[in-house]
């Protein structure tokens, strides 16, 4: 078809230029023209035999090619299949092996709990056992310590009262002798006073019956926290007793204080007051005579120096 198109538009060409030149000079170019035709018809006659044969070439090739592809693609898939063969058989294998050993573990898990099981309650009995025995050598032991104790208690508070029993007595003891010393130097002073009058315009001295008055007052308030069965205190009540009569038949007179009630407008001096929820509200008590008030011939010659408890 291309080759009958081609010769046509040759001859159509060579018609025109031979109507508009000269018969001569139109049959050489004709021939030039339709030599230069024929060599192309050739050449493409070449052309094309050599396209078919390339044509043909890339045919086979590609049907190579392809037939190469698929043989690949072929032997690829067989052994994907193999290899998914092998690893379905692997798997079976490996989850037969799994399914063993995790059936085996669940059996020796189960065992294990079970020996545990066992054992906790054994561990159990055990403490149980234990504690009781740990309540019971407590007890015993608190029985025994505790009756020690109250024994070595009971020992102690005995040898307490017995040392302030002792100690009391030593005190009286050294009181009573106290009392002596003083009686006979109350004696004596008062042997002096009659040998040695007292002028009119002199002072009497006071010293020794203030002495003997702060003592007496000292000595009463260690007798009213003793035990009445102190041995020797009897007779220090009887000696306090012989020196008040000895003050008085000398003119002195030891005001008692001790438990009488308070007020502003007395002669004394107050060292401390106490607050005490027991007295009555508003009420005021002389509690402890720190010195004694004492009066010569009536007339005041030591203020007395007390605590008061008040409400």
């Amino acid at each position: 078809m291309i080759k009958r198109n081609l010769f046509i538009s040759l001859l159509f060409a060579a018609s025109s230029l031979f109507a508009q030149q000269s018969d001569s000079t139109l049959v050489g170019q004709i021939q030039d023209l339709k030599s230069q035709v024929e060599q192309q018809q050739k050449d493409i006659e070449r052309l094309y035999s050599e396209l078919s044969k390339e044509y043909r070439t890339y045919k086979i090739v590609k049907e190579d090619l392809n037939q190469s592809i698929i043989d690949n693609k072929k032997q690829v898939v067989d052994s994907l299949n193999t290899l998914i063969q092998e690893g379905k058989s692997e798997l079976s294998a490996v989850n037969a092996e799994l399914s063993s050993q995790i059936e085996s573990s669940t059996q020796k898990t189960d065992t294990q709990i079970a020996k545990l099981d066992g054992d906790v309650v054994t561990y159990r009995l055990y403490w149980i056992i234990a504690t009781l025995v740990t309540l019971l050598l407590g007890v015993l032991i608190y029985f025994l310590l505790g009756k020690r104790i109250r024994s070595s208690k009971t020992d102690v508070e005995t040898q307490i009262r017995n040392t302030k029993a002792s100690l009391e007595e030593e005190s009286v003891k050294l009181d009573n002798k106290l009392v002596d010393v003083l009686e006979t130097q109350l004696k004596l002073k008062q042997e002096e006073t009659k040998s040695q009058p007292i002028a009119s315009n002199q002072e009497a001295d006071h010293s020794l019956a203030l002495k003997v008055a702060d003592e007496i007052v000292r000595m009463q308030k260690n007798i009213s926290r003793m035990d009445n069965e102190t041995k020797g205190l009897k007779p220090l009540g009887k000696g306090i007793e012989r020196i008040k009569a000895n003050f008085a038949a000398n003119g002195y007179d030891m005001v008692n204080l001790l438990d009488k009630d308070y007020e502003d407008r007395m002669n004394l001096d107050v060292i401390n007051f106490i607050e005490d929820d027991e007295l009555q509200e508003g009420k005021k008590i002389i509690t402890r005579i720190i010195k004694p008030q004492v009066n010569y011939d009536g007339k005041l010659i030591q203020r007395a120096q007390v605590e008061v408890s008040q409400n």
